[in-house]
């Protein structure tokens, strides 16, 4: 019965949709017909284009609400198919009864027999998570959104799952989700970020995980048409990302006037002439290999082996916490180590308060970004200018607030057309508004308080950034304040002197941004503090 009025009022959403439609097509009509009489005041081309806009966003809450009704009807019909059977019934006259619902509703939808059998699996998944059907139903999440939920609950204890869904659509849960809403994200970059905050609380650790998924690395050749294929590597992420990384710096040190291919064909061909021994990657193109920087964020405690909590690797994800150990003991120079706050997650500073370096900033941002700014961009950070979302010319300053990751592709569209940022902050990025108005909210980092070791943590512990609060740990005789906690850590030496002394030092603000300075400076290699770990004992790998 719950169900049944669940898709009534899902329909009525359906009749909604479908008048407003009729609505705007009716407004279409008109000014087709009636262009010569239209008001001067009236734009006819700009209206009818953003009706095909204000159509599309219709259609597409109409499809996830049509999604929903058959969601509903697929889960609801294997339990009517159950409900059928003879109390009596064995366990493979159920099994077979089920079958048949399946291969019925592959019939109806024309699906293979596979293809009805998963749709049917995450329809009940879906159905089982309310807020998640919930959304789909009022046409705020796509049945992608939904499938994705579905995908990543699975293996999960019901706690678990549903701490996932209320993290995502209960904006009253303990620390949800900041930034845009699910529906808001492309469903890659809603993965990327359901998949991230699985990993640090799924019941099984990511360290244990990893270590049964590297028995499975493998190799994939996949004949395609035209005379082509696909080859597929499986390996560690860390390797995977290396690969890449350092794949597009040796393609973007071969760029240049007399380089007429693209970056997507020139990976490929370095990696071809690579894995044929046609030499180095420097020799690939004559020129030396550009060094490919990758982030890689560590909570404090894990990196000093206390707990096993994920790391971050950009372009990546979490990774287990022996791999960023690896990453650091072994002196890796491709990869950045950034720690943060155990106290709420947030990445902590690189380099100084003051930002007299431009290539820190830069850093900075792409910590903070992940990826490309603009409304549902993936691409990932070594890709990526920094770029002045107010320009200099006009104003804008040196510093987070106006500065923001963009593509190459979406850095040349800022420019050519009115797509408006509006300003970030020190840990959140830049929004975005399209020339007909429409505002998309900025994609938000999920920072999470760190995993303490057991036994660091009092019953309550007073900090500067929160007030007292409950938090797990035994009880300990004598509060513990943030500053005793910290004389554990090992001293972090200063970083050198970011600025020679004398008189010939100029700041940032009083540069041009087209001066030639800046070519020159970032050309200077960027040195990183001594490492504080080197010649500490490092937790076992």
């Amino acid at each position: 019965m719950g169900i049944s009025r669940g898709v009534g009022v899902v329909l009525e959403g359906v009749h909604a949709s479908v008048a407003a439609l009729d609505a705007l097509t009716l407004e279409d009509s008109f000014l087709a017909s009636a262009a010569a009489g239209v008001g001067a005041d009236v734009d006819v081309l700009q209206r009818r284009y953003e009706l095909r806009l204000e159509r599309m966003e219709l259609t597409s809450r109409l499809e996830a609400q049509l999604a929903a009704v058959k969601t509903r009807d697929a889960a609801r019909a294997i339990e009517f198919q159950q409900a059928m059977a003879p109390p009596d019934a064995t366990v493979q006259d159920r099994t077979y009864a089920e079958m048949s619902a399946v291969e019925e509703i592959a019939g109806v939808l024309t699906l293979s027999s596979a293809a009805a059998g998963a749709f049917v699996e995450q329809s009940r998944r879906v159905c089982s998570l309310p807020p998640v059907i919930d959304a789909l139903a009022a046409g705020a999440i796509s049945w992608q959104h939904a499938r994705i939920v579905a995908d990543e609950t699975e293996g999960l204890t019901p706690d678990a799952a549903a701490g996932l869904v209320a993290h995502f659509f209960d904006p009253d849960a303990p620390n949800p989700a900041r930034g845009a809403a699910p529906g808001e994200l492309v469903p890659s970059r809603f993965r990327a970020k359901v998949r991230a905050w699985r990993e640090r609380h799924h019941p099984e650790t990511l360290q244990r995980r990893h270590a049964k998924s590297v028995a499975d690395r493998r190799m994939e050749y996949t004949p395609d048409r035209d005379g082509m294929a696909w080859i597929r590597l499986y390996l560690p992420g860390d390797t995977a990302c290396a690969i890449w990384n350092r794949t597009t710096a040796t393609a973007r040190g071969l760029q240049g006037p007399g380089e007429d291919r693209t970056l997507t064909q020139l990976r490929p061909d370095i990696a071809a002439s690579l894995l044929l021994g046609a030499g180095s990657a420097s020799e690939v193109g004559q020129v030396p290999t550009p060094r490919a920087d990758v982030l890689v964020t560590v909570p404090i405690f894990s990196l000093l082996g206390l707990t096993d909590e994920p790391a971050m690797l950009d372009g990546l994800g979490p990774i287990p916490a022996s791999m960023a150990r690896r990453l650091v003991a072994d002196g890796a120079d491709s990869f950045y180590r950034v720690l943060v706050d155990p106290r709420d997650g947030a990445p902590l500073e690189i380099g100084r308060t003051r930002y007299r370096l431009p290539e820190t900033i830069k850093q900075w941002i792409r910590m903070r970004d992940g990826t490309c700014t603009f409304p549902g961009c993936n691409n990932h950070s070594p890709d990526n200018d920094t770029d002045h979302l107010t320009a200099w010319e006009h104003g804008g300053t040196t510093g987070a607030s106006n500065l923001g990751q963009l593509c190459p592709k979406h850095h040349r569209l800022k420019h050519a057309r009115p797509w408006k940022p509006t300003p970030g902050t020190t840990n959140e990025p830049p929004g975005w508004t399209s020339p007909t108005g429409r505002h998309y909210n900025a994609e938000h980092q999920d920072h999470e308080p760190t995993h303490w070791p057991p036994g660091a943590l009092p019953a309550k512990v007073v900090v500067p950034s929160m007030a007292a609060a409950p938090l797990p740990g035994p009880v300990l005789a004598e509060p513990v304040q943030w500053e005793q906690l910290l004389t554990q850590m090992p001293a972090w030496p200063d970083p050198p002197a970011e600025e020679p002394a004398g008189d010939n030092v100029l700041e940032p603000e009083a540069l041009s941004a087209t001066d030639t300075l800046w070519d020159d400076f970032y050309a200077l290699p960027f040195l990183l503090p001594p490492d504080p770990l080197k010649g500490l004992p490092v937790a076992s790998l």
